[in-house]
Parts: C-alpha cells; sequence; structure tokens
C-alpha cells in the first residue's frame, strides 16, 4: 500500500488553521442565531391610505422581502391580527391612529420571535391581505360592506384572511358524502392544493360554498340525492360558478353546520337540531369561548396551539410527540370549539388543571391515566388499615350500611375495607383506609340529617238547609146516636171522636166507627181545625184541616289532624264500630263490626322548594237507615294527589246535593175539579239543601320548634 504525504510549510500551516478557526467561528453563531433570524426583514414603517367608499388600507413596509403573514379575527371586541414571524419593529412607533370607516388604530406589540400587529375595528368587516416585495397590504371594507373589492391594482382582492388567489390549475377532485356520528351528514370536498380559498355561508335551509378559482369536471356537476342516509342533509348540488365551484347544500330539517379543513379536505358537517337535542347538547358540551377566526395553510400543529394559548392567556403544555401540520379555516367560532375540532382532526386530546393545560395524543393521555390509576390502585393495596366508629343519629344504620357496602362494583370500600353495626347503639364500625374512610364519614354527615315533618290539618264541613210545607184535608159522615134537642151545633176540635161541644147540644154524638169519604191529612201535622158542616138525617157531615210546616239549618264540622314525617304514610281514625250478626258456613251466627268513623289516610312529600305533594284520603262515614240485614253505612270520602304551597288551604272536592219535591195526593176525578177539588186533595212541598266540603292546609314543621301537647 502506498502511503502520500503532504508537506506544508510553517506560512501554510497558519493559514491553514486559521481558515479552519474562522469556519468554527462562523458555524457556531450561526447555529445559536434563531432560526429564520438571519434572513427576517425589520418592520420599518407603518401607513394606512382612504380609498373611496370609506374604505381603508393598511400598508406594512420591511426592509427586505415581507415576511407570510399569519392572521386570524376577533368578533368581540372587533380585531384583525396579523403575526410576522422572525421580524421585530423598527418604525420608531407602536401605534397609528386611523379613525377612517370601520378602522381605529393599528397596534404593535413583540412577543417572543414574533411581531403582532392588531387592526381594531368599530365593527367586523371583509379585508384582504396581500404581500408583494417589501410590503404587506390589508384592504378592510366599509362598514355595512359584503365583499372587499380590490383597489387599484395592488395585488388581487381576496377574502377574508388570505388572498383569492386560488393556485395555478386549482381544481376540485372529488365530492362525497358520508353519515357521521349522532345523525351528523359530511360533506367532504377534496382540493387539488390547500391553499384554495373557500367561503361558506348559510341561506335559509341550505349551506352554500363557493371554492373561488377553483374548477371542476364535468362528472362533478350534479345533485346528489342523500335522504336515504337519514341525516338533515337532503341534496348536494355542485356546478360552476363564475371562475369557480359552489356547493350547495340543501337540508330537509333544522341544523347546525361546521365547516373546516384538514390538509386537502374540506369538511362541511351538517348536525340534527331539535330544541331536545340542543338542550342535551348544552349539558354534554357547550362552548363558551371568545370568538375568533384562523385562516391557515399547512400550519405546525404547535404552532396554531402556541397561538390559542396567547389568545386565551392559559398555560399550555404540549407533549414532545405532537407534530405534524394542518390546514384550517374557521370563522367566528370559539375558541375552545376551535382547539377541540384541531384536537379531533389530528387525534390529540387535552386535560385541563385549572390554567394549565396539557396536550397530548389520545392515547398517551390514556396512557397516563391507566398508569396514574394502577398508581393509586396500588396505593391502596399498601396503605394501612384504620377502624372508626361512626355514630348515626336520625337515619338506620343498617340502611346507610347498606348504601356504603353497594352493590355491583359501586362499594364504598375498597377490597380490604370492611363494615359492621351495632344496632343497640345505632352505630357503624368502619374498616378500610385514610381516604375510604373519609369519603365514607362525607357521606354519613349527607344523609343522616333529622327528616323533615308535616303536620296537615283537614276540615270536613257539611252544611245543610231544609224546608217542609204540607196541607191535608178529611172529612166524612159522623152517625146519630140521641135525639136532637137542640136546633144546631157547632163542633171544634182536630180528631174525631174527641171534640168539645159549645151552644146548645144537638144531640149527635161521634161515632168513631164511622169512616171517612176523604181521609188525606198532613203527615205530623202541627195543628188542625175540625168542623161540623151540616146535617144529613141521621148522619153529621164533619170536616177536618190539618197543616204542618217546619224549616231548619246546620253545619257539622269535623277537623282531623296529623303529623307524619316526610314520604311516611299517616293516618287517623275517629268515630263508632257498628255491629252487625253474619252466618257462618256452619249456620251459627256471628258478630261482626263495621266502622263508621271520620279518618284521614296521608303520605306528605317536600319538594325541593318547599312546596308540600299530598297523596291522601279522606272519610266520613256514619250510620244510616236500619234494614233487616244490619245498618247501613253512609259514606262520603275522597282520595287525591293535590301539590300545595306551604301554609296554603286548597279545598279537595264537595258535593251539592238539592232536593225539590213537590206531592199531591187526591180523589180521582173530585180532586181535579177547581175550587172545590181542594176538599178532596192533600199537597207536600218540600226543599232540602246539602252540601260537602273537604278542606286541608299542609304546614312544613321547623325543625328547631318542639310540638309539646
Amino acid at each position: 500500500m502506498r502511503q502520500e504525504r503532504t508537506n506544508l510549510t510553517p506560512a501554510s500551516r497558519q493559514r491553514t488553521a486559521a481558515g479552519l478557526l474562522g469556519a468554527l467561528i462562523i458555524a457556531v453563531v450561526l447555529a445559536l442565531l434563531p432560526v429564520g433570524t438571519a434572513l427576517a426583514a425589520s418592520l420599518t414603517s407603518m401607513d394606512y391610505a382612504t380609498l373611496s367608499g370609506d374604505r381603508v388600507r393598511v400598508t406594512f413596509t420591511f426592509d427586505g422581502t415581507a415576511p407570510e403573514p399569519r392572521s386570524f379575527r376577533t368578533v368581540d371586541p372587533a380585531r384583525v391580527a396579523l403575526d410576522f414571524e422572525g421580524t421585530t419593529n423598527t418604525s420608531g412607533k407602536r401605534r397609528l391612529d386611523i379613525g377612517v370607516g370601520a378602522v381605529e388604530d393599528v397596534a404593535t406589540a413583540k412577543g417572543g420571535n414574533r411581531l403582532r400587529a392588531v387592526i381594531g375595528l368599530t365593527r367586523m368587516v371583509p379585508y384582504d391581505i396581500t404581500r408583494s416585495g417589501n410590503t404587506v397590504r390589508v384592504l378592510l371594507a366599509a362598514p355595512g360592506a359584503r365583499t372587499a373589492s380590490n383597489d387599484s391594482g395592488d395585488g388581487t382582492a381576496g377574502t377574508a384572511g388570505t388572498s383569492t388567489n386560488a393556485p395555478t390549475g386549482a381544481r376540485i377532485t372529488k365530492v362525497d358524502f358520508t353519515r357521521g356520528e349522532e345523525g351528523a351528514g359530511r360533506v367532504q370536498i377534496s382540493l387539488s392544493d390547500p391553499g384554495i380559498p373557500v367561503d361558506v355561508e348559510r341561506q335559509g335551509n341550505s349551506v352554500i360554498a363557493d371554492f373561488m378559482g377553483a374548477a371542476s369536471p364535468d362528472r362533478l356537476h350534479r345533485r346528489l340525492d342523500v335522504t336515504d342516509f337519514a341525516t338533515p342533509v337532503s341534496t348536494i348540488e355542485t356546478r360552476q360558478h363564475g371562475d369557480g365551484t359552489r356547493v350547495t347544500i340543501a337540508a330537509g330539517q333544522e341544523f347546525e353546520q361546521v365547516a373546516y379543513q384538514a390538509d386537502g379536505v374540506f369538511t362541511i358537517e351538517v348536525r340534527p337540531f331539535t330544541p331536545e337535542e340542543q338542550d342535551g347538547k348544552r349539558k354534554e358540551k357547550e362552548y363558551t369561548g371568545e370568538k375568533l377566526s384562523l385562516n391557515f395553510q399547512d400550519i405546525e400543529v404547535r404552532s396554531v396551539l402556541q397561538l390559542l394559548a396567547d389568545f386565551t392567556g392559559l398555560n399550555m403544555v404540549v407533549s414532545d410527540s405532537v407534530s405534524g401540520s394542518i390546514t384550517l379555516r374557521l370563522q367566528d367560532v370559539p375558541w375552545d370549539q376551535a382547539l377541540d375540532i384541531i384536537l379531533r382532526a389530528k387525534g390529540l386530546d387535552m386535560r385541563r388543571t385549572g390554567n394549565v393545560v396539557w396536550v397530548a395524543p389520545a392515547a398517551e393521555i390514556a396512557e397516563r391515566q391507566r398508569l396514574i390509576a394502577e398508581a393509586q390502585r396500588q396505593q391502596e393495596e399498601l396503605a394501612p388499615l384504620r377502624s372508626e366508629f361512626i355514630q348515626v343519629n336520625y337515619a338506620k344504620a343498617t340502611q346507610l350500611a347498606s348504601l356504603i357496602r353497594g352493590s355491583e362494583g359501586q362499594s364504598l370500600l375498597s377490597e380490604r375495607g370492611s363494615v359492621t353495626i351495632d344496632e343497640r347503639t345505632n352505630t357503624l364500625i368502619v374498616q378500610d383506609t385514610a381516604a375510604n374512610i373519609s369519603d365514607i364519614r362525607r357521606m354519613v354527615n349527607r344523609l343522616d340529617i333529622p327528616v323533615r315533618q308535616v303536620l296537615i290539618e283537614s276540615r270536613v264541613v257539611i252544611a245543610e238547609e231544609s224546608f217542609s210545607h204540607e196541607l191535608g184535608v178529611q172529612f166524612g159522615l159522623s152517625k146519630r146516636t140521641s135525639d136532637l134537642t137542640g136546633d144546631g151545633g157547632l163542633i171544634v176540635g182536630g180528631t174525631q171522636g174527641n171534640g168539645y161541644e159549645t151552644g146548645t147540644p144537638t144531640g149527635f154524638t161521634v161515632d168513631d166507627s164511622e169512616g171517612l169519604m176523604v181521609d188525606l191529612p198532613a203527615a205530623d201535622a202541627t195543628s188542625s181545625l175540625g168542623l161540623a158542616v151540616g146535617k144529613l138525617g141521621s148522619y153529621l157531615l164533619q170536616l177536618e184541616l190539618s197543616a204542618m210546616e217546619s224549616e231548619g239549618r246546620g253545619q257539622i264540622i269535623s277537623s282531623p289532624k296529623v303529623i307524619t314525617a316526610n314520604q311516611k304514610e299517616a293516618y287517623i281514625k275517629q268515630g263508632e264500630e257498628i255491629p252487625y250478626q253474619e252466618s257462618t258456613s256452619s249456620g251459627a251466627t256471628n258478630v261482626e263490626f263495621k266502622e263508621a268513623v271520620l279518618g284521614l289516610t296521608v303520605t306528605p312529600q317536600i319538594t325541593p322548594d318547599d312546596r308540600v305533594l299530598l297523596d291522601l284520603e279522606v272519610s266520613k262515614d256514619s250510620r244510616g237507615d236500619t234494614t233487616e240485614e244490619g245498618p247501613a253505612i253512609d259514606t262520603q270520602a275522597v282520595g287525591t294527589q293535590v301539590l300545595v304551597d306551604n301554609g296554603e288551604t286548597v279545598v279537595l272536592g264537595g258535593v251539592y246535593e238539592r232536593t225539590k219535591r213537590n206531592d199531591v195526593e187526591r180523589v180521582p176525578f173530585f180532586g181535579e175539579l177547581p175550587v172545590i177539588g181542594n176538599l178532596f186533595r192533600s199537597r207536600t212541598r218540600v226543599d232540602d239543601n246539602r252540601e260537602l266540603l273537604i278542606f286541608v292546609t299542609p304546614r312544613i314543621l321547623d325543625e328547631a320548634v318542639n310540638v309539646k301537647r
């Protein structure tokens, strides 16, 4: 093997060493410089120009090639923010007051290796951002304008947050539809370039997406009927619109939509919306963060997470395993929803503790939680056991022990723990780790409280009013039993055979054996008038009128009261037991009893707003008519469930009964004759009124008050 040697002179050796040393110094300096610092430009000036129609153009000038700005916006307050990486402000001013149209001012701030320029607005308006050479221009429309037009040739007007210059040859390659979770419809549009600008707008029951400057093949120009997928989306129509493509999504029911982009796929998700489902979703997940807009192309995930951390002021810790980039466009969405979308798109998850958010891949977080749970389980297995006596004051220790033991893995005890009961002292004896005993004691303190009590007052009121009127008549002939000794006479009395005589004796006496021609007296007559009106041979014609009228008013008030615990049934009775005979199978008789009582049965339930829900039965029974089989029972009762305010009196129910009767008894034919027919008929008129009312008043008793009787 031949060896070659190169001989260096001392001078050449010095020059070589110097060159190596210089190269080493340059390499070290370049290594110590932040990435992008060597080529970064500085902001040298900020100015603005007023255009026609109250439009404003803000210009940022740099001392070199202008960096590509990353922008986002907030709706409340209305702001447009631009981030310039690796840039410093050497213009000498940090604020530019404008006060024209919708633009108030421009303010800059340095944060880390980034310069942020914030354009303050009176209200959010469309804006365009263009970059040309060493300048970045922001064109802001006038208040009330819908789109921002291009000014005199400086760049091309675009959509909010990015230029509308679509990449050369930009096109839509595919339009697809899938059914997502919870019945959502997902329309996925594949783009040849992620930088194609998109404008999404909702019009009534349709969502319109315009892909500006993007062509689409004829095979995609069609209407898809996706009704069979059971989503809010009914049809999807794709067609050429100007120099771009329009996708119209029609929905057949109420919905909400979310649009986002991941790399070269733009997704519009249409979710079903009903009031019931919306209430359920809000309980599960409700986004309450301040709204912002994000429009990035191929931005690193770590960078967009850092941007959200700066926007929210949260301390964010990002795992080293988080990597990759994302293209997204979000308009006026809460920041927490934007974060959720980014995490789902990249398979990430987060955990928040106070003001610190930890972001990592979902699998990494799940593994960490598993390790934490495993460590806690091992710690429980190694923790020493303690024994404690827990005194139970109001509840039953047996019931609390059942709750502590639980069922199907719901026990508050560890695998080594146990609980026993001393029924004599109503005490729980718990043996477990200190942490579990602390949890059990908190549960006992929460449940071992006095049960609230309710006083139920009931009143049964029976009001009666009666009126009765009767008028009757009796007349017939009495046979003469002695000679007439006078020329006439008058007999005054009420009942035949029991009168007395006045005037000259007639010689006639009453023969009680004689019947009456008309016998229609008033029942239970209180007065009567008897007359001898004439004689026919040996017979004396007699007439008796009888009448009765009665009127009465009465009121019966029964007021049972009972106190019971919450959700515990109570009853009270007062009355008599009526005996009756009952035959047995052997033929003998047995004495049984029927209750005729005033009774109240109630189960109260106190609601959280201190009202009382009552399940109650109120009855008032009394002895009725006596029959051959035994006495009957007159029953008056009501059973109901009612919700009553504390201390309020409510009428549970009532019965109003009226008896009105006109009775006429008469002799056929004669009783129908005018005037004289009154001697051949009897009248009875009855008008009785009876009313039953049942009142109830619940009162929640104060726990601090002891009722002593």
